[in-house]
């Protein structure tokens, strides 16, 4: 920070005034000689008295007073650029140049960055998204040897015995005999389905089915009614569990709610002094080399009606800008791979996209930070002999829809059990399949179907802490740095705090360490 009275001598002595809020921007950006090269330009530029930030409104005259400065005073006030709005493109690319060095230096590579550029919407953009969802879909169900005579729903012909459909469900109900009966359709017709109550183990399968999602049905039938004597999920499954050649560990957090006055913050220094090798007793500390940040880093600005009482940050910027101060105290050789959610300032709409630089540009400048998208994959630990792991980042906002309408996961009060929740959506092969559960954006590509089948799936939201498997995919959720809130009460959640899941990569033993005490760590297999 430049002592902002050394600012205001400077424009005194030049004959004019700034306004609060640029006096504040540019004693931010900590060189003086470049503030005094700024102030000069836009005097000679604009003729103003006065300088306030409607000046720079106009951005071509604007830019043309940062590109008229030597190159090296340029670098200095990209940060105020930012500010301004000024420049967010070039800045993006000199951000993206130094992740994907930071990528190559530590085994870490972004597979995916699922992100959709806005434009106005149609009818025909959600045609054509749910198509492509579907016939995506469809081929993963094609590779299933238990749908044996498929046949599409516009080909069925009298009495067909033994067959199999593929279609996306768009209605579902229970008939007056207490039968399932659904409607699904595909690319060339729509037929009704019904599963009989007597069947107990199909008729337990069918309940799960939920609106929008693609399933594959065997039975008989006529182009009326189908009959139903067995249920295929697309599911998602690996055939192994791959181990490392080189032991090191990835830890997972989230959660934060950084700015929070509810922020456990005397929990998270812990943390870091863990991570940084200040508690005594924890050799395997120099081995970690990646932190997973799962979303909800910053607590946010009116995510919820008077939210303000709960701030003790009460700015989006300057939760960042703390939030990166504490960050940028953890050693430099842990990549730390951050994802955003529903409170980090980004739209709701998902795919999510990057942290919006504008707020989040502290978090850009921290070296040793990757940021993606909500969802992403990530691959780590990749080396010679050893293809690394993929990771499946997802915050999670979509899971309440299913704990709530899901009869075995209401049963199960899956948001205490989030691996239910995702094991659900893995049997899915999409994070959010149901049209209500998610605002989406309708991208001619569903970004939200889990293409390719990861070896580890990370989520958040529920303020939970899970590790559990499913079809050799490590399925992990994880806990928060708040505390036990009044919403989360209403609710009946349980949260877990400050529990962290470390996996050796070597191994693929999962630890949980808790930082919610004043006793040390304690450790959980």
């Amino acid at each position: 920070m430049i002592d902002t009275k050394k600012i205001l001598a400077f424009c005194v002595e030049k004959g004019f005034l700034l306004d609060e809020e640029v006096l504040k921007l540019l004693s931010e950006t900590g060189d003086l000689e470049s503030v005094k090269l700024v102030i000069e330009s836009v005097k000679n530029a604009t003729q103003k008295k006065i300088i306030t930030r409607e000046i720079f409104q106009d951005k071509e005259k604007a830019n043309n007073v940062f590109s008229s400065l030597p190159e090296q005073n340029q670098k200095k006030l990209e940060k105020l650029k930012i500010k301004l709005g000024l420049k967010i493109e070039i800045s993006k690319e000199v951000v993206s140049g130094a992740q994907e060095k930071s990528k190559e230096e530590s085994n870490v590579k972004v597979l995916s960055m699922n992100s959709c550029a806005g434009k106005k919407l149609g009818v025909q953009d959600f045609v054509n998204y749910y198509r492509n969802r579907f016939s995506e879909t469809r081929n993963f169900l094609q590779e299933s040897p238990q749908l044996n005579n498929l046949i599409s729903i516009g080909k069925i012909y009298g009495g067909g015995q033994g067959i199999s459909i593929i279609g996306i469900v768009s209605n579902k109900r229970v008939t007056k005999n207490k039968n399932l009966l659904f409607e699904i359709e595909d690319l060339t017709g729509r037929i009704k389905v019904i599963v009989n109550q007597n069947k107990k183990e199909i008729y337990e399968k069918a309940e799960e089915i939920a609106l929008d999602s693609i399933i594959g049905f065997k039975g008989s039938g006529n182009r009326e009614i189908f009959f139903v004597n067995d249920i295929i999920f697309p599911d998602a499954t690996i055939p192994e569990r791959k181990k490392s050649n080189v032991e090191e560990y990835a830890l997972f957090i989230g959660d934060l709610h950084f700015g929070s006055k509810l922020f456990l913050e005397g929990s998270f220094l812990k943390f870091i002094d863990y991570l940084n090798g200040k508690i005594p007793n924890t050799p395997e500390v120099k081995n970690i080399k990646y932190l997973f940040i799962i979303g909800d880093v910053v607590t946010g600005v009116g995510n919820y009606p008077n939210q303000e009482r709960d701030l003790k940050i009460v700015g989006l910027e300057e939760q960042f800008i703390a939030l990166a101060n504490i960050l940028d105290k953890i050693r430099k050789d842990i990549k730390i791979i951050i994802s955003p959610g529903n409170h980090d300032g980004v739209r709701l709409m998902e795919p999510q996209p990057l942290l919006d630089e504008k707020y989040a540009w502290p978090l850009y400048d921290l070296e040793n930070v990757i940021l993606t998208t909500n969802p992403s994959y990530v691959n780590i630990g990749a080396r010679d002999g050893f293809v690394g792991f993929d990771v499946l980042t997802y915050h999670g906002y979509s899971f309440p829809y299913y704990v709530n309408n899901v009869p075995r996961l209401m049963m199960k009060k899956a948001m205490n059990s989030p691996d239910l929740i995702m094991k659900y959506l893995l049997r899915n092969r999409h994070l959010a399949p149901t049209h209500a559960s998610a605002q989406f954006f309708p991208s001619e590509e569903d970004n939200l179907v889990i293409k390719n089948i990861p070896d580890i799936f990370v989520s958040g939201h529920t303020h939970k802490n899970a590790v559990s498997y499913h079809n050799n995919i490590l399925i992990i959720s994880i806990s928060c740095w708040e505390s036990f809130t009044p919403y989360q009460e209403k609710f009946g959640n349980e949260p877990d705090h400050c529990k962290v899941p470390m996996l050796n990569l070597k191994t693929r033993e999962v630890k949980i360490l808790d930082f919610d005490t004043q006793e040390g760590i304690k450790e959980e297999k």
